[in-house]
């Protein structure tokens, strides 16, 4: 059998977070470890058999969900972003994948303890038809675990002007590694994410953000504009600026 080439963004998810710029390599990792660290105190604390992940790109935190948990469904509305992971599911036989659009869900209401949708709500075209999806799903007091990209960040600001015709030619030449189109169409504020989830029954437990982006200071400052961005990002957070910070992860609890 031939193996499944992963779409692009799914290779490009895989480049992210080895990046061999010190920068884009902390931005996707600190989200990853925050993540990953949400993950095993909600498992310690609330225990639970059952998970699931909406969207789970290159898979990243699968093993973890399977480590945690006795059942885990990974979901995705696109088939091609499921194939490329049948070598997780050999390792994992507590894995499963399901063709799902959650924003219109056939998994069986009411059968998560946890769930895990991260980078996902920027891509779809109504969110809060995603987050009306992730509490149908969840068992009354359930935990939800969710990332996605601030509005108005620097790195996203920034992004808009990277794609204009001739910079974006300079920003690949620059960072010598793929550079894709992010496909964000739905960027939220932090209110505006703290509005969706309360008006969708969650309570929130917890909110973090980071990750700060400063232009050409990534591209040409090596480590040292990394410690530079560390550093400005600690005095920021949750400051009047913290919405330069790049990602807000969120944990909440469907209200029973």
């Amino acid at each position: 059998m031939r193996p499944v080439t992963p779409p692009p963004l799914v290779e490009l998810q895989r480049t992210l977070y080895a990046s061999r710029n010190p920068t884009r390599r902390w931005l996707h990792q600190s989200r990853r470890e925050h993540v990953e660290s949400a993950l095993r105190r909600l498992a310690k604390e609330r225990g639970g058999t059952d998970a699931l992940e909406v969207g789970p790109g290159s898979g990243i935190y699968l093993a973890l969900l399977c480590e945690l948990f006795e059942h885990v469904t990974a979901s995705d509305i696109e088939p091609e972003y499921l194939d490329h992971l049948d070598r997780v599911v050999a390792e994992h036989p507590n894995l499963e994948l399901a063709v799902d659009d959650i924003a219109s869900s056939s998994l069986k209401p009411e059968s998560f303890d946890l769930v895990l949708c991260s980078e996902v709500i920027e891509h779809a075209p109504e969110p809060e038809r995603v987050v009306a999806g992730l509490r149908r799903v969840l068992r009354p007091g359930g935990a939800l675990v969710l990332s996605t990209p601030q509005a108005r960040s620097t790195l996203e600001l920034a992004s808009r002007v990277a794609f204009l015709p001739g910079i974006i030619d300079i920003v690949r030449r620059v960072y010598r590694e793929p550079i894709l189109p992010t496909g964000h169409i739905s960027l939220l504020t932090v209110r505006e994410v703290e509005a969706l989830l309360a008006s969708n029954g969650f309570r929130v437990l917890e909110r973090h953000t980071g990750g700060l982006y400063l232009p050409l200071v990534a591209e040409l400052g090596g480590r040292a504009g990394l410690r530079l961005a560390r550093r400005l990002e600690r005095r920021i957070s949750r400051g009047r600026l913290d919405g330069l910070l790049w990602t807000q992860s969120w944990v909440a609890e469907r209200s029973r």
